[in-house]
């Protein structure tokens, strides 16, 4: 029962906190999609993104579908966009590999989205110290999306923080 109240929808109150960050993450969710399919749609590059989305998507699909706590529509939709979000820096890392390089804001951008996982992490640890509470869904995918980031990361600490572009090694 616990693993499920903390995916209950925005209105359920949990706590005034709880439901402040949610609206602050859905309105930069929008502020974002708007961002990027409105006012900077120009600097979209089509040469370079071709990353085929069902790659990721399909097995995502097929995941949610066949591991998840329960059969129901929240639970499944809920643990597609765990898994979703554990691949979801695939395309982005694929477009850097075919370009050789990224822009000093993209690697910072791609910098703080691993960060995050990275607290997040912490978060399980914190967790299941002080709660017993072990979501291994979560886990196994966070563990998955730290992994894809590693690379990423050495490149960024041993180019970018010292002051150079990101250019990936031939």
């Amino acid at each position: 029962k616990q693993w499920y109240q903390r995916r209950v929808d925005i209105t359920a109150g949990i706590s005034l906190y709880n439901t402040t960050m949610k609206i602050i993450y859905i309105a930069c969710s929008i502020g974002t999609c708007y961002l990027i399919f409105m006012k900077f749609k120009p600097t979209y590059d089509s040469n370079h993104d071709t990353f085929r989305v069902e790659f990721l998507l399909g097995p995502c699909v097929i995941l949610a579908l066949v591991l998840n706590h329960s059969f129901t529509v929240t639970e499944i939709l809920w643990t597609f966009s765990i898994y979703l979000e554990a691949g979801a820096i695939l395309p982005q890392l694929f477009m850097m590999s075919k370009t050789g390089e990224a822009e000093t804001i993209t690697s910072h951008y791609l910098f703080m989205l691993g960060m995050y996982r990275g607290l997040y992490i912490l978060n399980w640890v914190y967790r299941y110290h002080t709660e017993s509470f072990f979501d291994p869904i979560a886990v196994v995918a966070g563990v998955v999306q730290t992994v894809l980031y590693i690379d990423f990361f050495y490149l960024y600490v041993t180019k970018v923080l010292k002051g150079k572009s990101l250019v990936l090694p031939c």
